[in-house]
């Protein structure tokens, strides 16, 4: 088969996450098209797998790909934080890949990407909830430029937020191309001679948005540690400021309170050699936590 999407920093995932005695059980929180979950399966034949997407279609392109590991891999399709609220102190080692993988980008059609234009949808579970398309009609002025800000920290948030508006009351803004080019005219020429394109942190915010991956975070991170057994390790790859922001508060107070050991007490970031073959992964941070101590307590 043919994957689009290459993972980033799986040496170092492998050193930091492989397990430390036989027959131990991981979950691959974001199974995408399972890079990380193969390079594990391989590496360590007593290992067994559970592979958790919400998209279902990338999650029957892991199927096939890891078909020849039987019943050492299982999957499920759901979103991780609920999945893994189902599983207190179950898992030995949690893999959590925040970023969106280059299928969703190439071959998702779902208009993730301003380098084709496609729908503006960006739902990873596909028709559930409002689009972005839904977002970019709906919103008004203002709480389309928070968005923009609070979810991409976009310095233009104001003036791009007002070009869609007045954008939209001439004709409904339904596809990438639209919304790439709207941006482009309102940001000063300066911002489109840097080396992004100007619509790249309005489709991030966008996305973010629509999938709810800033608000879904802190429960993800708080059941993730929950579903792990006592020395189990939490793995969480970060591929913008504001994820990475948040897992770092969050392990630092888990450590602080003595419920885990920080094993990486930096960011661990690609090589220049990696990202030289993989550009993606110029922004990838991998943190890694030990669990110490009981997770949450709750009522």
């Amino acid at each position: 088969m043919e994957f689009v999407h290459r993972p980033v920093l799986v040496e170092e995932t492998l050193a930091l996450l492989g397990p430390r005695k036989d027959g131990e059980l991981m979950a691959d929180g974001t199974i995408g098209e399972g890079g990380h979950s193969e390079a594990f399966l391989r590496c360590f034949p007593e290992l067994r797998i559970v592979g958790i997407d919400a998209d279902r279609t990338i999650l029957e392109t892991a199927k096939k790909r890891l078909a020849e590991f039987g019943s050492r891999i299982e999957f499920h399709a759901d979103w991780a934080q609920d999945f893994l609220v189902e599983t207190p102190n179950t898992f030995d080692t949690i893999l959590i890949d925040s970023g969106i993988s280059m299928f969703h980008y190439t071959k998702s059609g779902r208009g993730f990407s301003f380098s084709k234009n496609e729908p503006l949808d960006m739902r990873l579970d596909a028709g559930r909830g409002k689009s972005a398309g839904d977002l970019v009609e709906e919103l008004s002025e203002k709480d389309f430029a928070d968005l923009l800000f609070n979810n991409a920290e976009e310095r233009y948030s104001r003036r791009i937020a007002h070009a869609v508006v007045e954008a939209r009351k001439r004709e409904k803004i339904a596809r990438t191309g639209a919304l790439a080019d709207i941006v482009d005219r309102a940001v000063p020429p300066v911002y489109r001679r840097s080396r992004l394109h100007p619509a790249t942190k309005t489709f991030q915010a966008l996305r973010m948005a629509v999938n709810g991956e800033l608000i879904r975070l802190p429960t993800l991170l708080k059941n993730a540690m929950n579903a792990l057994k006592i020395r189990g390790r939490l793995g969480f790859i970060s591929f913008e400021s504001l994820t990475d922001r948040t897992v770092k508060l969050f392990f630092r107070e888990r450590h602080l309170e003595g419920k885990g050991a920080l094993l990486t007490k930096r960011a661990v970031c690609a090589s220049v050699e990696e990202v030289r073959q993989n550009p993606p992964s110029r922004s990838a941070r991998l943190r890694v936590i030990e669990k110490t101590g009981e997770g949450e307590k709750t009522i």
